[in-house]
This record gives structure tokens, sequence and C-alpha cells, in this order.
């Protein structure tokens, strides 16, 4: 298969097709021109909470919306569920996209619809989008990685599924607090306690620097400069937010990021 085939609707329209398509991180203007253009051509889209409602504007006006809302600790439907939907509307000849916040393959449960398409025998693609970690930092002026400070990044859930204790694949906080790597967690606001006090353990000072950033490229975005003692205490405020945690020295580049935007808002 070419890539114009695996990216054009059009080639599996007549026995369906799913595209997996990453919505990036809340604005709007940072879908990618591929999502866009097959957004354009859906002809179903199942959508979630952390996908901006505007982008279903993108969709022919006749094209089926099926809403899946999901956000931490509310579901409205199982993932089970979710990816069942996904092999019924393709096999009714449909153009199917599935509409994910970030990128589709980055904490957004895109590997087991992939797992149940393929065993379903449904032919899907995949639109990257980008991810909040990404968009976390370049929204507050934060480098993720940076030649004196940070070599590395590291992409992790702050939410285990249940049942995982048992699993090798187990976030290991003790081990992520000697990396020196910069850190960038995922749904980690409700356990930050926890987090928080498992890294010290493990060697990580508490006057490291933490940003946690809410809403992330949206105009309701806040973010809270702090450190990895104190940054439990912003928790409880967060819940219901979609908020990414950095932490790591390069968390320091923030205030310099707001001095700069005080300096342009100043006209200096």
């Amino acid at each position: 298969m070419s890539k114009e085939q695996m990216f054009n609707f059009d080639e599996g329209a007549k026995k369906g097709r799913v595209t997996l398509v990453g919505a990036g991180p809340g604005a709007v203007d940072l879908l990618t021109i591929r999502g866009q253009r097959v957004l354009q051509q859906a002809e179903v889209v199942v959508y979630d909470d952390l996908a901006n409602a505007e982008l279903l504007e993108i969709c022919p006006a006749s094209a089926k919306r099926i809403y899946v809302g999901k956000r931490a600790g509310v579901h409205c439907m199982l993932q089970a569920q979710i990816s069942e939907i996904l092999v019924e509307e393709a096999r009714l000849g449909k153009r199917v996209v599935r509409l994910k916040g970030g990128d589709p393959l980055v904490f957004a449960r895109g590997g087991e619809e992939m797992e149940t398409l393929a065993k379903a025998g449904i032919d899907f693609d995949i639109v990257p989008g980008v991810t909040s970690a990404i968009a976390a930092g370049a929204s507050t002026g934060i480098p993720l990685t940076h030649r004196d400070h940070a070599s590395s990044v590291v992409f992790v859930t702050g939410h285990e599924c249940a049942g995982k204790s048992a699993r090798p694949n187990q976030v290991d906080w003790a081990a992520l607090a000697q990396t020196g790597a910069t850190l960038c967690i995922y749904m980690g606001v409700r356990r930050l306690a926890d987090i928080s006090e498992t890294l010290q353990d493990g060697g990580l000072a508490g006057t490291t620097p933490v940003a946690i950033v809410a809403d992330a490229t949206l105009e309701e975005q806040t973010v809270h400069v702090t450190t990895l003692a104190e940054a439990p205490i912003f928790s409880e405020s967060l819940l219901s937010r979609p908020s990414l945690i950095i932490v790591g020295e390069v968390v320091r580049w923030a205030e310099l990021h707001d001095t700069m935007i005080s300096m342009q808002a100043a006209g200096v």
C-alpha cells in the first residue's frame, strides 16, 4: 500500500476504514493538516472529552457524531465498548474517525483500539497529534531537553490501571528519580502526593523544580511553578482539569519565559 493510499480515506470507503486522529493538546489550530483533511471526509466521528469540541465543526454536517466521553475517574463508556463501536461502524462501510486528545498512541489507549481493529480485520491508520507534554513545554517556555541540564525526557503515566501492580511494566518511580531525565507525568494530579514522596525517597531532591500545566494551549491555561516537595498542595484544585506535570531542572526556564512575555506586553 502506498503512502497516498494509506492516508486517503476514499481508498477504504467501500469496505469501511478507521483512522485514529490525534486532536492535539487543546487549541484547535494545533490539529495537523492531515488530521483536518481526514475529518473533512469523515462519515462517523467517535470523540471524547479531551478532543476540542470545536473540531467537530470541520466534519461534514451529515457526519454521525458519537460521544464516548472519557476523563480520569469519569467514563461514560468502557474501552471495550468504544472499540466495538469502531468495528461496527467500519463494517457498515463507513469512513470512521476516532478523534482522541493529544496523540492517539501516547496514553490514549490507541494501541488497544488498533488491536481490536486488527483482530476484526478492519483497515486502519494513524494520524499523529501534538501530545500534551510537548504542548505544555512549548506553551510555558520549558525546554524538555537541554544540552547542559537534561539529555533525556521520560513520558510516564501517573495513573496506573487496576491490577497493574503485579506486572513487570509498573512504573518504578524510585528508578526514575536516578535518571536525571526530565519527567513528564500524565494523569498524575490525583496521585501527586504519592509520586512526590516516592521520587524523593528515590533520591530526587525536594527542591527539584516542578511545573503543573493545566489546560495547556487553551485560553484558560494555568501554570503552577513550584518544587517537588510543595507540588502536592495544588492537587485538589486541579482534579477536574487535564494537567501535565513537568519535573526537572529545565522547569527553571518557565520564569525566563514569563519575564519575556511581561516585557513584550510592556513594550520593552
